[in-house]
């Protein structure tokens, strides 16, 4: 139970304080532990520093307000998202996005990188997650599309593509993550689910808008993407589901969608 209050508190103060300048001590004095404590369980559960948390949720922030915020300049953007220049805040930005903020304005984002959650409780244990992201803010949406079909994904061959450079996987991530975007309808939802694993909850129960979405993803694998001068073939595994529950649970729900996925290897 410690780990997992602690957990939860740090991720909380962190989300309240995302803008600001939170040193990890600070975070880590906030909830009464050492700074090596915290490092270490942040990095067993998710896989990440608490630094590389931080900037990956200020730069999401960055990209609701590129989309959402035209009458806000770029550096109005950066300062809002605790950053004191423009050069400052592009080279964060360009190393989660992989392009600069100008470029990246008016287009449509998604949840790349949303909160991640506190391990979940199963039965009378709590299941420590590595790879578990908190959608609960699409909830309502859920229970509105409870006949709509879920198309998901998941990358082929990550680990070939990281043994070439972390930075290849993330831009593949990326990439899955715009090729999504590309195949979606205007009132389709795209989010993620996990390290390489993508959501898109369409608005359509309709059989043939899922497959027509799918065939649009299937017609784009093979199709490279460019890192370092070298041209990276990228494919992903493909399925729609439904969820099965008459009043969707976040927790159940995460479970369906990842099972579906794996379903589909």
């Amino acid at each position: 139970m410690k780990n997992i209050d602690l957990l939860a508190d740090s991720i909380n103060f962190i989300e309240t304080n995302l803008c600001e300048s939170i040193p990890t001590e600070v975070i880590a004095e906030k909830c009464a532990c050492s700074k090596s404590t915290l490092e270490k369980l942040f990095r067993y559960v998710y896989g990440l520093s608490v630094h590389d948390y931080i900037i990956r949720r200020r730069m999401m922030r960055a990209a609701e307000l590129l989309d959402n915020s035209p009458e806000m300049s770029v550096l109005d953007i950066a300062v809002e998202c605790g950053y004191s220049s423009n050069e400052a805040f592009t080279r964060a930005f360009r190393k989660i996005w992989n392009e600069n903020p100008s470029d990246f304005r008016g287009r449509p984002h998604s949840v790349l990188f949303p909160r991640l959650a506190v391990p979940i409780l199963q039965g009378d244990e709590y299941i420590m997650t590595r790879k578990s992201y908190d959608i609960t803010q699409l909830y309502d949406l859920f229970r509105e599309r409870e006949d709509c079909w879920f198309v998901c994904s998941d990358i082929k061959g990550l680990i070939p593509i990281n043994n070439i450079s972390n930075k290849a996987g993330d831009i593949a991530i990326i990439e899955t993550l715009n090729r999504m975007m590309k195949a979606a309808g205007e009132d389709d939802i795209v989010f993620r689910i996990g390290g390489d694993e993508f959501c898109m909850l369409t608005a359509s129960s309709d059989d043939e808008y899922a497959d027509g979405i799918i065939s649009r993803l299937e017609a784009m694998n093979g199709d490279t993407f460019c890192y370092e001068g070298q041209e990276i073939p990228l494919s992903i595994f493909l399925t729609k589901t439904k969820a099965q529950l008459h009043t969707p649970k976040y927790d159940e729900l995460f479970t369906e969608l990842h099972n579906a996925i794996r379903n589909s290897r």
